[in-house]
């Protein structure tokens, strides 16, 4: 498991990367808005397929509670526009840190270097830009985003 740094109260690092559309999508532009980074190892697997789906049957609460979900990961543009088809997800941006590969996951601490993938994290970043609150799963560990909701809601 990779070894976590950054830590709740720390200015999230800035990143532009592209989404499933060939968008490009910053941190810096959803200031004002909470944005849940939910970094999952690699697309087209099953516990990676559980979290990005749970991500977009959640969309609209996370809309009420002023966040955005990003899904991350290392895979390619391509491959996330794929695996994005092939699971129905629309709502949900899967942005893909391929190149320089795994930049924004290394600034974020997640980066596991022999495996060449993501942790499996989920990290919330308040209207400010700053972090809120941090959980870093075991690979083969589905995280709950129902905590991620009662965290929001304060609960």
């Amino acid at each position: 498991m990779p070894q976590k740094t950054l830590k709740v109260g720390d200015q999230a690092p800035d990143f532009t990367l592209q989404n499933q559309r060939g968008e490009d999508v910053s941190l810096a532009s959803l200031k004002g808005k909470k944005v849940l980074l939910s970094w999952h190892p690699l697309a087209f697997t099953p516990v990676c397929e559980l979290q990005m789906r749970a991500l977009e049957i959640k969309a609209a609460t996370f809309g009420e509670l002023n966040t955005v979900a990003l899904g991350l990961s290392v895979d390619t543009a391509p491959a996330k526009k794929a695996w994005a088809k092939a699971m129905g997800v629309e709502k949900t941006d899967l942005l893909a840190d391929f190149w320089p590969h795994g930049g924004v996951t290394k600034q974020y601490d997640l980066f596991i270097e022999d495996k060449g993938i993501s942790g499996r994290a989920n990290i919330l970043v308040d209207e400010g830009g700053k972090i809120e609150w941090i959980k870093v799963y075991e690979i083969p560990e589905l995280p709950d985003i129902e905590a991620v909701i009662r965290h929001l809601k304060g609960n």
